[in-house]
């Protein structure tokens, strides 16, 4: 098992005993490692100490969230955001494939991509010229997998590996300090008129905070059609830019991921700190 499984187990693990309030060497030994050990692993990978990310996961935490963020959906794309937090501080466009390219099956369409080190783990992204098109987090399916259904997907198309082309693209992601002269980042993706619709309400979530399913299918005129809503999040084919890891359950409950519930604590916890930094 790699240092990231461990710490993203450890993650699930404070997840389902978060009401135990459970000591470091209890986790600890749920991974396998000694307590010092996994504090200084899991400080590495998470940004924060075990003790600080178990605070991070009461469900009084969650619904403080929900509360502020309870209007953001009625604004427009945030634009121009200041402070610390760097994921998707970005105008991000989604641009829907068309009938006429998903007839053609990506015929004289070039498709380029490439596998990324990140701070929430390895990124797998391809892009068309008109923009992003799969972004997969790597924790359930090897390259050679998501390779093989981009190819089922556009069998006509032309696609190569160019790690070159799409690094730009995760440098404005994650922040790098060259990436401001980069501009929007572009989505091409395909999906219904419902699931484009709930994709882009997710793109009004500010980074840092959280929305609730039915929020969400208010957002889009479904007031209650929270589990459809559910399903279109399920379905999102880009990681991290379309940000269905800021859905959770009214509650204050983490709810699904499609890429594990480990990886969406990860990432919710490093988009707090970049927002404001747990000492």
């Amino acid at each position: 098992m790699s240092d990231f499984q461990r710490v993203a187990q450890a993650m699930q693990y404070l997840a389902a005993h978060a009401h135990e309030q459970p000591s470091l060497a209890a986790v600890a030994s749920a991974v396998h490692l000694s307590p010092f050990h996994f504090q200084r692993l899991f400080c590495r990978w998470a940004g924060t100490t075990p003790k600080r990310f178990l605070q991070a996961l009461t469900l009084e935490r969650g619904k403080a969230l929900l509360d502020q963020s309870a209007s953001v959906l009625e604004t427009a794309h945030v634009l121009g955001l200041s402070g610390g937090s760097r994921l998707h501080d970005h105008f991000v466009q989604l641009a829907a494939v068309t009938p006429g390219e998903y007839k053609s099956r990506g015929a004289g369409l070039v498709i380029e991509y490439g596998l990324h080190a990140t701070p929430v783990g390895p990124l797998w992204l391809a892009q068309t010229p008109r923009g992003v098109c799969r972004a997969e987090l790597l924790d359930f399916h090897s390259p050679a997998t998501l390779l093989a259904e981009l190819q089922q997907a556009w069998p006509l198309s032309t696609i190569r590996e160019n790690p070159a082309a799409t690094a730009p693209v995760v440098a404005t992601m994650f922040g790098a300090a060259d990436a401001a002269a980069a501009g929007p980042v572009s989505l091409h993706v395909a999906g219904t008129n419902f699931q484009l619709a709930v994709w882009r309400a997710l793109l009004n979530i500010p980074p840092a905070a959280l929305t609730s399913y039915g929020q969400i299918a208010a957002a889009v005129g479904r007031p209650t059609a929270a589990r459809a809503v559910g399903n279109a999040i399920g379905a999102n084919p880009v990681a991290l830019l379309i940000p269905c890891h800021r859905v959770i359950q009214q509650s204050g409950a983490l709810g699904g991921y499609r890429w594990g519930l480990g990886k969406k604590l990860m990432i919710q916890t490093w988009e707090q700190l970049q927002a404001a930094p747990v000492l």
